[in-house]
Formats: structure tokens, C-alpha cells, sequence
């Protein structure tokens, strides 16, 4: 019996890929098995080479595999280019419509099975999703009541008669292959699953089911990919709870509604991705300026322009940090994992609220589109803060106004829900003086700056877990240092590393500004040598460390920016090289 295994299925887009991955996976994760998993697919509605790669594992895990045992295409694009994935001995399972072949010198078995015509028997070619997962799931021996149970809950909404058309269709796929195979393939054979129950959800569902948790009840946004899941999984559930989703005309329009909601006191936030969160640049200062807390989403793809909006990328960090006009006080936090998603989204909204300022959540697309096991959630751990927010304040007198800027010695003023007796002050994207009036006074202008600034001082402090420190050594050989979803694969190539004698840290930054210098130093100060990993061409995270903790000499970069993921053997090498 084998840990591990590595499935891909293969086609055009629209061929019904997506739906066979999902029902295949669902199957799996009810056995208990851990699960990851990376979609490849074209920026194009319908057509296009795309692919789903799961990695099926009895342990945690959160990295693609190197390789892959069984393919399964639809097309012979599927094999040409997938197939130097496979290890020595895989295996591919294609439909015989196209007359598949194996690329010479390539070491895998091939299984033609009839997937469109035994569909097509059944009465339509869309079922050739089924018959494809019955094949694949029957070389595996896994049990087929299982499978079908996933079948019921994908299809029983369009009545009983689908089901059983369809379960039908997976048992055909199944003899099929059982009998060009002469049974279960017994080097596939998978370890029992450990049979604990498990989320698997992608990063975007996490989040959106996280600013339901934080209390979040408006999101205006436009759609955009990688971020239109998280409008997509609100639209279908924020109404549950009294709050609604608003599809607007475009990402100026999103943002300043998500400011305005939060100044009426409605937790709100906004989602997008880099070519969005250009166009919201203004209004985060506005945010900045005006001290009304938002929060907003922003989930890396390939840029600059349209780029590659459908691959990998970390290249918006700069932008993040530094893309506003003049000074503001925001915060930039990155998860790295799907239980971090969840819970950095109830932080987020805690932050905004406590220090009345703009914080931007930093993914990428493979954490929000990647399909990952996840522990269950702990709703006890959730705790709401909405800050310093002022009232039954005593009656104003004639002609004044509330404080709402007030001078502090934190920096926060106390905020006021509009309606709250005498808190009436003026709003205004100008600067102002400590009642919201205009002024252009530079001893005012100067003592504004100064508060809005120095209310992050200890923001550090407040984010659980600025930066996360993996099974330190006193002494390492290197430091690794990542962000965001690489830190699964990071992991998997440390253990590599272990096993060839060399010693290293994991740190992974999970607060990207205000930058966690005096955090992460210690760790830097120690290693001989700082590999630092990330999806961009220019090093904005290696850039980061270099400007705030120094030790450039010991610092190097691993970039990766040609639109996928990094693997653990490539990591691996890279360090290799370093020792």
C-alpha cells in the first residue's frame, strides 16, 4: 500500500474537467484522505488546454507533487503535454475517440476506454465526466457506494432519474477499465485514511466564510479572477444573515461603497485582484485620510495589465504597500494556509476597526483557487473588537462639532456610528482639523500626519502571528523565508533537506506592512545563509527584508514568475546548491 498518490485529468475547457475533479475529490476527502489541489486553466470562457491535479495523501500536506501517477485525458493535447509528469510505471487513461498514443521513450501504460461512447449510449456526451471518474476510481480499488455518494449530492437536485443515469455511467467506466487492467492496479493501492472528518475548500471560500464570521454583512465588488468566488460564495450566503451582495460597475465603484458602508457602521469589505486594486488606489487613501476602516481582498495573478489572469503570481506586493498617493496608515496581512484565510479575515476586520484604517488581505491564486484539506474550524477562537467607538456622548453645544479627529495619544480617535446624538462632525478627503473641518494650517497639517502615522505602532503586536516560525534550529545552514502559499512546498523540500544532513528554518511573513523587522531579525541574525522564496521577477519580499532588517550579504532569492506554483524539487535543488 502506497501514502501518496498524484491524479490529473486533462481536456478543454468546458469538456466537464471541473466537475469530474470536483466529484472525484469530494469522493476522497469523505474516506479521510488529506487533499491538495492545482487548477491549470485558460483565461478563455470555453476551450483551451486545462487541467486539475490532485495529490491524494494519509498525511497533512500542502504542495503539489513533483510527479503524477495516473492522467486521465480527454484530449490528445492532455497527453503531450502532461505526461512527463508521470513517474516510471504511471499510468494513462484516455478516451479511445481520439486514438491515444504515448509519446515514444515514455515509461507509463496506457488504458483506451470508450469514455464518449459509453456516455453517449447513456444519451448524452456529458456524461463522459462519470465514466472517466468510474475508470479512475476503480484502478484505485476504492469503494464505489462512496463514489456514488458523491454522485447523489453533485446530481440529485435534478431529480433521481440523473442520479441514476450517472451512476450508471461511473459503474460502466469502472468495468471497463477493471477488465483492460485485470483488476485494481496493487501499486496504487492507497493506505487507509486516518478517517477524521476535514473541510476541503479553496482559500476564497475560507475567506468568504470568514468575513461572515467577523461580522462583515455588505460587499460590493466586480468580478475578476481569482477573486469572483469569494462574490460568489457572499452572494449565495450573506443574505442568511441579513446582509447582501451588490455586483457594481467597477472596482472605484466597489471600493468607495465599501467605505461608505463601514462609515455607516456596516463591517464591508471588497475583493479583486492586481488590475483592480490599481483602480482603487485613491479610495484607499481616502480610507486613509478620512480614518474609515475597509477591508479589502487582494488575490495575486500574472501582471502587469491582463497578464496572466488565470496563473501564479506575487507581484503586488510593492503596489500594496506603497500604491497610494502621499502617507497613510494600512496594513497589509498575508495568509498562508486555509485555516488562515478563515481567521485573518475576523483579524482584518478586528485591525480596521481598532486603528480606523485601510487593511489589505494578500493572496495569491493558488491559495484561493487551490482545493485543500482543512482542519475544522474553531468558532470559540473568534472574538469581535469594533474598536473606539463612542457612545451616549454628552449634548453638543451650539455650533460645535464632535471631535472625531481628535488628538490621542495612540493616534485613534473615537468614532461615531452616524445618528449617535452629539456626534455630528464633518467628513472630508481634505485635510482637516480635529472636528472634520477643512483646514490648511501647517502646524494642524503636521500634527494630523503625525497621528494618523503613528497609530500602527503596535500593530505588531496585536496580529497573531506576524511572522510563523516552523521547527527552528539553534544553528541552521539556511533560512527560508516565504509568503503565502508557498509554504507548504517549502516544508516538503526542508524535509528533503533534513534527510541530506542539512539544517535549516522556515519563516514564513504573514504581516507584510507594517514590515515585522524586530520579529523576524533574531532569525536572520542566526542563519549562515537566507534563501528567500517568491512568485515575482524583482524580489519585493527579499527587497523588504533587505530595507527593514538588513544582512543583505547573506540573502539571495529563488524567483519563480512563468505563471506556476513552485514544487518541492525544485526548492530542494535550490538549496542544495547553497550548502
Amino acid at each position: 500500500m502506497i501514502s501518496q498518490l498524484s491524479w490529473k485529468i486533462g481536456g478543454q475547457q468546458g469538456e466537464g474537467v471541473e466537475s469530474t475533479d470536483r466529484i472525484f475529490s469530494t469522493a476522497l476527502n469523505r474516506l479521510g484522505y488529506y487533499l491538495y489541489g492545482y487548477r491549470h486553466f485558460s483565461s478563455r470562457i470555453k476551450g483551451g488546454h486545462t487541467n486539475n491535479k490532485i495529490r491524494i495523501s494519509t498525511t497533512p500536506m500542502r504542495a503539489i507533487s513533483d510527479d503524477l501517477d495516473i492522467l486521465v485525458a480527454f484530449d490528445q493535447e492532455s497527453i503531450d503535454l502532461n505526461v512527463h509528469e508521470l513517474r516510471p510505471g504511471g499510468v494513462v487513461v484516455a478516451d479511445a475517440k481520439f486514438n491515444p498514443t504515448i509519446p515514444e521513450g515514455v515509461n507509463a501504460r496506457l488504458f483506451p476506454v470508450p469514455i464518449t461512447a459509453i456516455a453517449e449510449e447513456l444519451g448524452t456526451s456529458l456524461m463522459k465526466n462519470m465514466v472517466a471518474s468510474g475508470a479512475s476510481w476503480a484502478l484505485l480499488g476504492l469503494p464505489l457506494e462512496v463514489f456514488n455518494k458523491a454522485v447523489e449530492e453533485e446530481f440529485g437536485r435534478k431529480g433521481p432519474a440523473v442520479v441514476e443515469k450517472n451512476i450508471d455511467a461511473v459503474a460502466r467506466g469502472a468495468n471497463f477499465v477493471l477488465e483492460l487492467a485485470g483488476g485494481p492496479l496493487k501499486e496504487f493501492e492507497l493506505a487507509p485514511a486516518d478517517g477524521k472528518q476535514k473541510l476541503f475548500m479553496i482559500g476564497n471560500d475560507a475567506i468568504g466564510l470568514g468575513a461572515i464570521a467577523a461580522g462583515c454583512r455588505f460587499m460590493p465588488a466586480y468580478p475578476i479572477t481569482p477573486a469572483s468566488e469569494i462574490m460568489e460564495y457572499l452572494i449565495k450566503r450573506l443574505p442568511k444573515f441579513g446582509g447582501t451582495v451588490i455586483q457594481t460597475e467597477d472596482e472605484i465603484a466597489a471600493v468607495t461603497m465599501a467605505i461608505g458602508a463601514n462609515y455607516g457602521g456596516v463591517r464591508s469589505l471588497t475583493a479583486s485582484a492586481g488590475p483592480g486594486l490599481s483602480l482603487m488606489t485613491e479610495a484607499i487613501g481616502l480610507s486613509g485620510m478620512t480614518e474609515t476602516p475597509v477591508v479589502i481582498i487582494n488575490t495575486q495573478r500574472g501582471g502587469p495589465s491582463t497578464g496572466l489572469p488565470t496563473k501564479q503570481e506575487q507581484s503586488d506586493l510593492n503596489a500594496m504597500v506603497y500604491g497610494t498617493h502621499g502617507e497613510i496608515p494600512k496594513v497589509v496581512i498575508a495568509p498562508s494556509t486555509i485555516e488562515e484565510c478563515f481567521y485573518d479575515m475576523i483579524e482584518a476586520f478586528n485591525i480596521a476597526d481598532q486603528y480606523q484604517v485601510p487593511v489589505i488581505v494578500m493572496t495569491d491564486l493558488q491559495l484561493s483557487l487551490g482545493k485543500q484539506s482543512s482542519e475544522l474550524l474553531d468558532y470559540d477562537k473568534i472574538v469581535i473588537d469594533r474598536g473606539n467607538v463612542a457612545k451616549d456622548l454628552p449634548p453638543l453645544e451650539d455650533g460645535k462639532l464632535f471631535k472625531r479627529y481628535e488628538f490621542t495619544e495612540s493616534g485613534v480617535s473615537p468614532r461615531v456610528i452616524p445618528g449617535e446624538k452629539g456626534g455630528l462632525h464633518h467628513v472630508t478627503g481634505v485635510e482637516h482639523d480635529e472636528t472634520g473641518r477643512p483646514s490648511e494650517s501647517p502646524v494642524n497639517r503636521k500634527n494630523m500626519m503625525d497621528k494618523r502615522l503613528k497609530k500602527l505602532q503596535d500593530v505588531q503586536t496585536k496580529l497573531t502571528n506576524a511572522i510563523k516560525a516552523d521547527a527552528p534550529n539553534e544553528q541552521p545552514d539556511l533560512l527560508i523565508i516565504g509568503m503565502g502559499s508557498t509554504g507548504g512546498t517549502i516544508d516538503e523540500a526542508r524535509a528533503r533537506l533534513a534527510q541530506d544532513g542539512m539544517a535549516t528554518n522556515h519563516v514564513t511573513v504573514r504581516l507584510i506592512h507594517p514590515f515585522p523587522a524586530d520579529m523576524l531579525a533574531p532569525y536572520v541574525e542566526k542563519a549562515k545563509k537566507v534563501l528567500v522564496i517568491e512568485n515575482n521577477a524583482t524580489a519585493q519580499l527579499a527587497d523588504q527584508i533587505k530595507l527593514h532588517v538588513g544582512y543583505s550579504d547573506k540573502i539571495q532569492s529563488m524567483l519563480k514568475y512563468d505563471g506556476t506554483p513552485f514544487l518541492p524539487s525544485e526548492i530542494h535543488n535550490q538549496c542544495k546548491e547553497l550548502k
